[in-house]
């Protein structure tokens, strides 16, 4: 380990905050510090909950302006929280997936040559001259390239298999479907781009002080680069950039992209050593997205589940296996070479628990709360059946227009019998077994769709061997302090050594760039992240087990709900889905009350 007093800085530039975090080499938070876009910057850029809006065109956007204020003021916080920037050894980062930023062709002289004594802002945007041959960066928001995406569906054949190549299918905020047509309305612009880079690639540039490379597990939120290949996709290309020469021209706009997740891209930029007394040989490792930051906030290994019980009900796993599909995402892992990262999230999370919670509360004199269905939820039998072989009951709820199951907003029940295979539609009128149903259909959904990525183990006390599930099941967000909640999904989930609560607040991203920092720095040759993060992760601080995992009998019983929940998701779909064209599944990670939110439902399309 490195000397104690050393320093590592973490980064996250997301939508409504750029937030920094110093942790020690132990993996100790010593500092962090905020800059709210909207309370900082609001009145002079214009922006609502960090973004700018064209409603007629479906275009949600930033201005990069406001985000090079946004480095320099957050590390002035820093400074003003006790911060000793000599004690920095190396920083990482975090941005927003697919946002593209458009450098000039001054960029790189503006960017190797500031002075210290002005901010960031009066040198690479002025009235004279800009480091941008574009003002803003479009924001994964955005719904305005339905027609780009399109094309990008049918290029090489079909969704699916533009899937298999890049991880996703097309999606209005990937980065090749908004350079096509960045390229299109803005030409002239185009025309003076010398760089192109992700919002992850930018923040690291500006400590770099020249154009860093694009990050291997951001740079497959593009549609653009070949995960099998390791290689940018030269029909995908000329589809964003118009022709073969344009092509050509546009893969050196974008750059190459280092295969290792821990690159060292150099020291720091002297401006930041002169202004704020970073050391001069502080290191630069690849910045990284925000989703691919989250799940570095703990060393998670192969197999092992992240559940987000927030506004939205969010799936992340670290996996070895490579099954893409349109209906999610695979991204390559941000550290760690052979895994990938599965990306799996609802609209329908907190909110269609709390409209069931409510029910047990309809009196405006008394407050709703937890109590009632906690209690009801767990002296409800599995799937309410009332016998071994008698039928199930299973739902599904959607007080918002869903995307996994791609159908409009609507509640449905049905009664499913397993030995007979027979489902019918019943009333989907209140009951209060929906306290227990509601919170099991939630994690049927996950289980029917993580199921290919996990594998039978043999259990290492009894030596039996297990049906496939999670290796372990960490729960985040604010429904992972209710313990009913995390009793049912573990019931439901499976895992072989339980689920566990993460609690470490609200910086996660940055967290995880400080950590990915560390590794970048310290590590020795063919160390991997999960070894030395794992090695020095102080479990007993950061997660405490909440509940069993795998439990015989149960787990088997929620096998057969699957095949009913399959049953039953596919007649919903028949009947109310929103067309073939249409995503069946996306990743949802914000409020979908922004500008830009119909045009994105309508495709299925959140992160």
């Amino acid at each position: 380990m490195a000397g104690t007093g050393d320093l590592y800085l973490g980064f996250d530039l997301s939508t409504q905050q750029l937030k920094c975090a110093a942790v020690s080499s132990d993996l100790k938070l010593k500092h962090e510090a905020k800059v709210d876009f909207d309370a900082d910057f609001g009145k002079k850029y214009g922006i609502e909950k960090g973004v700018l809006t064209n409603p007629s065109e479906g275009e949600v956007f930033a201005p990069t302006a406001m985000w090079l204020e946004a480095v320099d003021l957050v590390l002035q916080r820093m400074r003003e929280q006790g911060l000793d920037f000599g004690k920095i050894r190396g920083l990482s980062g975090a941005g927003m997936q697919h946002g593209t930023v458009f450098w000039s062709r001054e960029a790189e002289s503006l960017l190797s040559d500031l002075d210290a004594k002005k901010t960031l802002l009066e040198q690479l945007q002025t009235e004279k001259t800009s480091a941008f041959a574009h003002p803003h960066s479009p924001n994964w928001q955005d719904a305005s390239t339905q027609i780009q995406c399109d094309e990008y569906d049918a290029v090489l054949g079909d969704p699916e298999t533009l899937a298999k190549v890049t991880g996703s299918k097309a999606h209005h905020r990937f980065s090749g479907p908004q350079i096509k047509r960045f390229r299109t309305k803005y030409p002239e612009h185009y025309k003076e781009v010398s760089r192109i880079s992700l919002v992850s690639s930018f923040l690291a540039s500006v400590f770099l002080g020249k154009v860093a490379p694009i990050d291997i597990s951001d740079v497959t939120g593009m549609n653009l680069w070949d995960i099998n290949k390791g290689q940018w996709h030269d029909t995908l290309l000329e589809l964003a950039a118009g022709s073969k020469d344009g092509a050509a021209d546009l893969k050196q706009k974008l750059g190459h992209v280092p295969e290792d997740g821990g690159e060292n891209f150099g020291s720091i930029s002297d401006y930041f050593v002169k202004r704020y007394g970073f050391p001069s040989d502080a290191k630069i490792i690849a910045f990284t997205g925000d989703n691919p930051a989250t799940i570095l906030a703990l060393p998670l290994r192969s197999s092992d589940a992240m559940v987000s019980l927030g506004t939205s009900t969010t799936f992340l796993m670290s996996t070895s296996t490579y099954k893409p599909a349109g209906a999610y995402h695979f991204m390559n892992h941000p550290t760690t070479a052979g895994l990938y990262m599965f990306m799996l999230c609802y609209k329908n999370g907190g909110l269609a628990r709390e409209q069931i919670r409510d029910q047990f509360n309809p009196s405006a004199t008394h407050p709703a709360n937890w109590d009632t269905f906690n209690d009801t939820a767990l002296s409800t039998s599995l799937v309410s059946q009332q016998g071994k072989d008698s039928a199930m009951r299973l739902g599904l709820y959607f007080p918002r227009p869903e995307i996994v199951p791609n159908v409009r907003a609507g509640q449905w029940r049905h009664s499913y019998t397993p030995g007979t295979g027979e489902i019918k539609e019943v009333a989907a009128d209140f009951l209060p077994d929906d306290a227990r149903n509601i919170v099991e259909s939630q994690m049927l959904s996950l289980r029917l769709r993580s199921f290919p990525l996990v594998q039978a183990e043999t259990n290492t006390t009894t030596g039996v061997e297990l049906p496939p599930q999670p290796r372990r099941v960490y729960l985040v967000g604010g429904g992972s302090a209710n313990n009913a909640i995390a009793e049912i999904c573990g019931e439901v989930l499976g895992s072989h050594d339980g689920v566990y609560k993460l609690d470490i607040g609200g910086n996660a991203c940055a967290l995880g760039s400080a950590y990915k920092a560390i590794w970048g720095v310290e590590r020795k040759q063919g160390q991997t992240f999960e070894d030395l993060i794992g090695s020095r992760w102080d479990e007993k601080q950061f997660t405490k087990r909440v509940a069993d995992g795998y439990q015989k009998g149960t787990f088997e019983t929620y096998g057969e709900a699957v095949k009913g929940f399959e049953k039953m998701e596919q007649i919903v779909i028949g009947e109310v889905g929103e067309g073939k064209k249409q995503a069946s599944g996306g990743v949802f990670m914000a409020s979908d009350t922004d500008a830009g939110a119909a045009a994105r439902s309508k495709r299925g399309e959140f992160i």
